[in-house]
């Protein structure tokens, strides 16, 4: 690298530290649950982890992984397509298609690398793409990804007269594709797939659903978002990952018809060019979805203390975004007043993230709660009280 390009670096790093929007690494020394040892902080309560139905840690779900991990090793050392299939990614892949009800599902190193590389493998020309404009990173990036003859629309957030006019504008477009989140990340609120099902219908289009937040955490047996509006059957592809509610740690899939998982495995070119999942995260997949389906549950438990704690924030004064999903947002302004708030929580014992522009837009950082099955009706009270004790202070200074 340049000398210039380093200063450039470096300047850029100063300014956001004395910003207070420099964006440090916590260390973590213990399993992940409901209570974690943070390095130099001790035992805190954690609010910022994906792990909705506390089976990171589940004893079930480690011995699998252990399990696998002694049977076929650390890794394939390989790509999908040259020596990298094991039984296990089959039989986990089986489990997500029965799971969806889908004719077939197919697994990623990540859902990052799935939605970067479902787009530009099945869309062709003319194909129009129409995004939530709140959507993942990771689907803007792949619909980017997509050859310059694909048509790409951006729809106001679950704005559905503006999707119907995007759509009849581009009735002749030889395939239409809408894409949204089930749960969007860092609204906390979710897509209405009842009305965007009905669109879907009346303008012939097929519907790419990304669950990663809603995956365990929504529905009646945690089947989804698309089971909370009752139209699994109508999803064409489902995209989510293994490492939120599932808790194996990481890994992606996509779940729809055949012809779209073969013609991935033919051209996505992140499943080419990256490595398989380990056997220990594709058994330790498996395992968490056998939980979920004999433990519904823990998806009823998870929603009653998601909903509970929104209310409880409501009902000290404080102003959480509205939603049915376990990600609780509060706005509190700019970045570094997020940043601080957090740094003052985790002074309290509570560990929460504060997220600022580019994640969210400039003035809307926020503190992002996220609930787990394994947290405490204690432990939430503590943390509601704690939010509005440093909300109070800030208001005072």
């Amino acid at each position: 690298m340049t000398n210039k390009l380093l200063q450039r670096l470096t300047d850029e790093l100063f300014a956001a530290d004395q910003a207070g929007t420099y964006k440090r690494l916590k260390v973590i020394e213990s399993p992940i649950s409901d209570r974690i040892k943070l390095k130099g902080d001790g035992e805190v309560t954690l609010l910022s982890s994906n792990d909705y139905l506390g089976f990171a840690n589940h004893p079930e779900v480690v011995e699998a992984a252990r399990a696998a991990l002694l049977h076929y090793g650390a890794s394939t050392a390989s790509v999908r397509f040259i020596c990298g299939t094991q039984d296990v990614h089959q039989t986990l892949e089986a489990d997500l298609a029965r799971f969806h009800g889908t004719e077939a599902a197919l697994t990623y190193s990540s859902c990052w690398a799935v939605n970067t590389g479902l787009f530009a493998a099945i869309c062709g020309t003319g194909d129009v793409i129409l995004s939530d404009e709140l959507n993942h990173a990771s689907l803007i990036d792949g619909i980017r990804a997509t050859a310059k003859d694909v048509v790409r629309g951006v729809y106001k957030h679950s704005d559905m007269a503006d999707l119907e006019a995007k759509l009849k504008a581009h009735v002749d477009a030889p395939s239409r594709l809408i894409v949204t989140d089930g749960v969007f990340s860092m609204e906390g609120d979710i897509a209405p797939l009842d009305k965007i099902v009905a669109l879907a219908e009346k303008y012939d289009a097929l519907i790419v659903l990304d669950d990663s937040h809603g995956l365990g955490v929504m529905g009646a047996t945690g089947h989804g978002t698309a089971e909370h509006f009752g139209v699994m059957d109508k999803i064409d592809i489902f995209t989510g990952t293994l490492g939120k509610a599932l808790g194996a740690g990481t890994g992606g899939f996509v779940a729809g018809p055949k012809a779209v998982t073969e013609t991935l495995i033919q051209k996505s070119r992140p499943h080419l060019f990256s490595n398989a999942l380990p056997a220990s995260v594709a058994a330790a997949g498996s395992k968490s979805l056998e939980l979920l389906e004999h433990h519904p549950e823990r998806v009823e438990a998870l929603q009653a203390k998601a909903a509970n704690f929104r209310a409880r924030l409501k009902e000290l004064g404080l102003s959480p975004l509205d939603g049915d999903s376990a990600v609780v947002p509060v706005i509190v302004g700019e970045t570094a007043t997020a940043i601080r708030l957090a740094g003052e929580l985790l002074d309290k014992g509570i560990f929460v993230t504060g997220f600022g522009f580019p994640v969210v837009p400039e003035g809307e950082a926020r503190l992002r709660f996220q609930v787990s099955h394994a947290h405490s009706e204690e432990e939430l009270e503590t943390a509601a009280l704690a939010l509005r004790d440093c909300l109070n202070a800030a208001s005072a200074a």
